[in-house]
């Protein structure tokens, strides 16, 4: 049962997250800028955890200041580049580029770490590639810059989740993640200062922001953390993955976006793709059991 439960929380972490690209879009029409957004999200999301978590938040040390500033560094890059990419692209393609950040991993992975990918990896990645060509390139066969700085998004992600699984082995996670939310509101910050484009918050603006800080970062993190105890690394990926889904199905119900055939072809490449990868365990496991 408790299985069964933990695979309904992730799902409405992904749904949580699918339905902040349309949250984003809509505190970027508000005139919000980037690092206001991120700003007002991060600055929400430190509060809560600090309040909620205040017994863990006096036993953080410096170990754990280095190890989530480093997390911190990489959640503040992914979402700086996400939140700017999203000014010039639709909130599907930024929803989907995103998520290829899992097929990115077992590669970055062989770069640091020598550890060859696998032929699913190989397959997932060949996918992608295939699946971005449909979703970004125009017919003059260029790529927008709004997709670009999501892929770079995406690379963020990537190094995010690593850099998670690496230091979580040493330090506390709920430290951690209070840690990589003060800092990812601090960049945020100064970034905001050096541009000086802050704007009055509207009503739409403060919606927005409220529902990025409180429901998209704080509650979607703790749901994820809690709900991973009882799932596997694998399913985790695939049911997460599926924000990109709800991201497209967002965009299309509260921004009236409309998606071509082609742009259609390529989410579910890019999806097919993020499956394969994330599945290669389950794959591999079945081998086993069958020799």
């Amino acid at each position: 049962m408790r299985n069964k439960l933990a695979d309904i929380a992730l799902a409405i972490v992904a749904i949580i997250w699918g339905t902040g690209f349309a949250a984003s879009q809509m505190a970027l029409d508000a005139r919000l800028s980037p690092f206001q957004i991120m700003t007002y999200r991060f600055f929400i999301s430190s509060v809560l955890m600090i309040v909620m978590f205040w017994k863990e938040f006096v036993k953080i040390r410096l170990p754990e200041i280095k190890s989530g500033a480093i997390i911190g560094f990489f959640l503040f890059s992914s979402f700086a580049f996400q939140t700017i990419g999203l000014q010039y692209t639709t909130p599907s393609k930024n929803a989907f580029i995103t998520a290829t950040n899992v097929v990115m991993v077992p590669f970055i992975y062989w770069v640091f770490l020598r550890r060859k990918p696998d032929k699913y990896s190989i397959i997932g990645a060949i996918l992608t590639i295939i699946g971005i060509s449909f979703l970004t390139l125009e017919g003059s066969f260029s790529v927008g810059s709004g997709d670009l700085l999501t892929l770079v998004c995406a690379l963020g992600f990537a190094l995010h989740i690593i850099s998670i699984g690496y230091f979580t082995k040493k330090h506390s996670p709920i430290q951690l993640v209070i840690v990589q939310m003060i800092t990812a509101f601090f960049l945020s910050m100064v970034c905001l200062f050096f541009a000086q484009d802050a704007v009055t918050l509207t009503q739409k603006g403060i919606f927005a922001v409220l529902y990025l800080g409180v429901l998209s970062t704080t509650v979607a993190f703790l749901i994820q953390n809690i709900a991973q105890k009882y799932v596997n690394a694998t399913k985790t990926a695939i049911i997460l993955s599926t924000e990109a889904v709800f991201g497209t199905l967002s965009s299309v119900i509260f921004l009236g976006e409309s998606l071509s055939l082609k742009m259609i072809i390529g989410c579910l490449i890019i999806f097919a793709a993020i499956i394969v990868t994330e599945t290669k365990l389950d794959f591999i496991k079945v081998k086993r059991q069958m020799n």
